[in-house]
């Protein structure tokens, strides 16, 4: 096997690293950089736990391979709070119960920051396609989108992170 040079912003920070031929996004961040973040679920890419954001696009990362985000921006949740502020999604997700077992909301969190910024206002049926492609066992999904509805009333949309 051999290795690429591979060099992205990740939450604002320049990350280098080497990867295999194959080797997918998400092994690349949680090994290669430490963001453990973006979260190992299903690795098929049907869950929705790994998903990051591409230059502010949503992406499962399992799928991902790591060699195509030279010169790419990637955010994921490990940047969302600053200075220690929670972003108002994470603040609407703790205030409406929307992390139960805390598993899916990363990939949650990203899906809903990809709909937010692009769509500052959105309807609930937005808020549902946004998140269609993110599996949660624990809440039922409705407390995850009234926190998405509430983040988007208190502007969560205008506020980059």
């Amino acid at each position: 096997m051999s290795k690429k040079p591979v060099q992205f912003t990740l939450n604002g920070e320049t990350k280098a690293v080497f990867v295999d031929d194959g080797q997918n996004l998400l092994d690349v961040l949680r090994r290669g950089v430490g963001d453990l973040s973006p979260k190992y679920g299903c690795g098929q890419g049907t869950c929705g736990a790994c998903t990051v954001l591409i230059d502010g696009e949503p992406h499962l990362s399992c799928l991902t391979l790591a060699e195509t985000v030279e010169g790419r921006a990637l955010s994921s949740t490990g940047g969302l709070a600053q200075g220690g502020e929670l972003h108002p999604l994470q603040d609407a997700f703790m205030r409406h119960f929307a992390a139960q077992c805390g598993f899916c909301s990363c990939g949650m969190l990203m899906a809903a920051k990809a709909l937010l910024d692009r769509t500052p206002n959105p309807s609930r049926d937005e808020v549902v396609e946004a998140i269609s492609g993110n599996i949660c066992r624990c809440t039922g999904y409705e407390p995850i989108i009234e926190a998405i509805l509430d983040a988007a009333q208190n502007g969560a949309g205008r506020r980059s992170a």
